[in-house]
């Protein structure tokens, strides 16, 4: 059973993951417009793996007694001006999330509830990897600079990198 203020800071967290999806989506839509397939694609499966985060979290309020919340959502940019802009924007908003993650787990612990806060193991090693990816992207790109024939092999890559991800998810 979820105490009151757990619930409520799952309840937050959940709000962070939908928010999350939405920027990613955001910016999917951006990429594309400007041309970036690639990039395109990797926001946009980026976007639909914040949802199943959000989900999971839903799920675990559920079953632990509590109800999770569909709250509103604030809506993300649209314009990213470039796309060192864009990932800087990424990586800072990861930043967020890993320290809404963290702020979660001291509650769990503040609260010991010790089934919570094993949970959210699995989200702590998760933004691991997300504020890592964000920011070896965001080093390629700064290794690019404003060349056109950069981004444009490295939009490839990209796409390249989300194809052989989802060859070896399935």
């Amino acid at each position: 059973m979820l105490s009151k203020k757990i619930e409520e800071a799952l309840n937050k967290q959940i709000r962070i993951e939908a928010e999350s999806s939405q920027v990613y989506l955001a910016m999917a839509c951006w990429a594309e417009v400007q041309g970036f397939e690639g990039v395109a694609q990797f926001m946009f499966a980026h976007s639909d793996e914040e949802r199943m985060h959000m989900l999971k979290l839903v799920k675990f309020v559920n079953e632990r007694g509590g109800h999770a919340q569909v709250s509103d959502l604030d809506a993300p940019p649209t314009e990213f001006g470039s796309f060192k802009k864009m990932f800087e924007t990424l990586f800072n908003h990861e930043v967020m999330v890993s320290q809404s993650i963290n702020d979660l787990v001291h509650i769990t612990l503040e609260e010991r509830d010790y089934a919570t806060h094993n949970f959210l193991q699995w989200y702590v090693s998760e933004q691991i990897e997300e504020e890592a990816l964000a920011r070896n992207i965001l080093d390629k790109i700064n290794l690019i600079g404003d060349d056109k024939g950069g981004l444009y092999l490295f939009d490839n890559d990209v796409k390249q990198l989300v194809a052989a991800t989802d060859s070896t998810s399935k």
